[in-house]
């Protein structure tokens, strides 16, 4: 969509309008650079970033510094420098153009970094078990050439309802809303689960057992290639750097079933009328809350600046009395709402509008035999399992929350107590399993002896029958 301000429209004048790059995906040649697309975007060097991410050319110089008159067609400020050896015959270049999208093309803005300690290291860890299988992302996520492409999750709204409905882990694997000739395409198994009763399949999603890293006492953190910058030339590569995204976090979906999540707490000054938020414009919160921040003795911890709630009532005032904004300053953080009544600081814990941000994860994937609950359902139905009972962190600058957790369970609409006590019978299963056995084999028993009865009955009965004599 292209924009509709006046000065960003002159601007384009300058660096180029930003178009789609469709070499990103389909050049499959080892020196393209989504790195390199990314500094020159930067930049603002839009018209160029194309050129000097492909493996021939080099561009220098940024739009960015170039003043509102700068003609490229007049000046050399900024230039491109090419590989004269790609060029043959005629001043040709070849192009390594594929429609097989290799997985790591995808990488680049679809993978994520585990910074936790203790934790797999990256070399340890295996793949999703589809790409260790040898298929590749657009095996499942297809798409044609209007390239609105398949996510793969159930009821997904896409234009080919059927073809979505096929490429989801139960269209694949089990057939539900597939055509007959998908299922078990691309050597796709059908899992049997013997043992497994059939609520956990009204109850969960395929990724809740097979899909992310396993569920640990509390949750990991981990940095993803959208949110941090992942392979860019400025990426922050401290593990604390913000924004701190944890997981997996095992919450009811929409359709009811239990999902994994990543999540992150928001954090953020904005204004308040009724139950509409609106963030404030970072500038004004830069030339306010910047001031009486920066002033304060802090400790900067966990990759945030830690604040305290003096604080955060001096800058709720300052906005409230500078009368730049529509509406009550309000500060969100780590799922609370602090705001000035009656003159005094009040936080509201749980207000709806500072709700964690979440979003469904699908991969790593899993193969059975790592599947949450294939060893034993203690995995899930304990006391202690981490997928009803795990900790969550919750992440905020306050000090006052540092440290704050929230119980799994919290987030799947089910009660605390219910699921412990549900649990709890797990301890005394093996012992009913026992009983259970010991009975039906007390009853066999005592039907065998009575039955071994009725047989003499029935022989002596027959006997004086035949031989009423004897």
């Amino acid at each position: 969509m292209k924009s509709q301000n006046p000065d960003e429209i002159m601007r384009q004048f300058v660096s180029g309008e930003l178009e789609i790059n469709c070499l990103a995906c389909h050049n499959t040649h080892p020196g393209q650079d989504q790195a390199e697309y990314a500094a020159q975007i930067e930049k603002q060097n839009f018209r160029w970033a194309a050129t000097a991410s492909c493996e021939f050319a080099a561009v220098k110089g940024a739009a960015a510094k170039q003043g509102d008159t700068y003609d490229p067609l007049m000046s050399d400020a900024i230039s491109v420098e090419y590989q004269k050896s790609a060029f043959g015959y005629r001043d040709k270049v070849l192009f390594h153009i594929s429609k097989d999208i290799p997985p790591k093309r995808c990488y680049f803005c679809h993978s994520n970094f585990d910074i936790n300690p203790g934790h797999k290291q990256e070399w340890m860890q295996n793949q999703d078990v589809h790409l260790n299988s040898g298929l590749r992302c657009v095996d499942c996520h297809r798409n044609g050439i209007e390239h609105k492409t398949i996510r793969g999750y159930e009821g997904e709204p896409v234009t080919n309802q059927a073809l979505s409905n096929a490429y989801t882990c139960r269209g694949c694997h089990l057939g539900d809303g597939a055509a007959s000739e998908i299922i078990g395409g691309l050597g796709a198994p059908r899992p049997e689960h013997p043992g497994i009763p059939e609520i956990h399949f009204e109850k969960l999603s395929c990724t809740a057992c097979h899909s992310g890293v396993m569920p640990a006492k509390t949750t990991y953190r981990t940095k993803t290639a959208r949110a941090h910058g992942l392979g860019t030339h400025d990426a922050d590569k401290s593990p604390e750097a913000l924004p701190h995204i944890v997981y997996p976090v095992f919450a009811q979906a929409s359709d009811g079933k239990i999902t994994p999540y990543k999540l992150v707490w928001p954090s953020f000054w904005a204004t308040l009328d009724g139950q509409n938020v609106e963030p404030i414009e970072i500038r004004q919160v830069r030339r306010i809350a910047g001031k009486i921040l920066q002033s304060a003795d802090s400790e900067e911890t966990g990759g945030w600046t830690e604040i305290t709630e003096k604080q955060i009532a001096k800058v709720l005032k300052a906005f409230d009395e500078e009368n730049s904004i529509e509406g009550k300053a309000v500060y969100i953080t780590g799922g609370s709402l602090y705001q000035i009544v009656d003159s005094k600081l009040t936080e509201t814990e749980n207000h709806p509008v500072a709700k964690p941000n979440m979003w469904p994860i699908a991969h790593d994937v899993r193969p059975a035999e790592q599947a949450l609950g294939n060893s034993y359902c203690e995995e899930c139905h304990s006391t202690d399992s981490p997928f009803v009972f795990g900790n969550i962190v919750v992440d905020s600058p306050v000090a006052k929350q540092r440290n704050k957790t929230k119980i799994m369970v919290e987030f799947q609409d089910q009660s605390p107590l219910y699921m412990r006590l549900f649990a709890m019978s797990f301890v005394f299963r093996p012992w009913l399993k026992i009983v259970a056995l010991l009975s039906c084999a007390a009853i066999a028993a005592v039907l065998a002896y009575y039955g071994l009865k009725a047989i003499g009955c029935i022989i002596d009965f027959v006997t004086e029958k035949v031989n009423p004599n004897k």
